[in-house]
């Protein structure tokens, strides 16, 4: 599930980021932490899946409801970072502009 939940997300955020190219959203750092995070997942499965075999196409429902969780956990972590990023960045000077007056 976390593999599935990923992908989506980095899908989801390629699709917005081809769409609006808009450096100054930083939807690139978002894109590449997504990416990142799908392929660690895939690496972390297929290690899984040697490891287990024909058990691995088997889950538990708990296993599957915490792999859930941690997968909302890791797309909620890139989110709360890309949004740290761009504050941090400031790319349209909102934030700068705001603290001036």
């Amino acid at each position: 599930m976390t593999l599935l939940l990923t992908v989506f997300a980095a899908v989801i955020a390629t699709a917005v980021w081809y769409q609006k190219n808009d450096k100054t959203l930083l939807l690139g750092l978002l894109c590449w932490m997504f990416w990142g995070a799908s392929l660690m997942w895939l690496v972390d499965a297929v290690f899984e899946y040697i490891e287990l075999r024909a058990k691995y196409f088997t889950p538990a429902p708990e296993d599957m409801i915490n792999d859930s969780f941690l997968g909302l956990s890791v797309i909620a972590l890139a989110l709360v970072i890309w949004v740290v990023a761009l504050l941090i960045k400031d790319p349209r000077g909102v934030i700068k502009a705001r603290l001036k007056k």
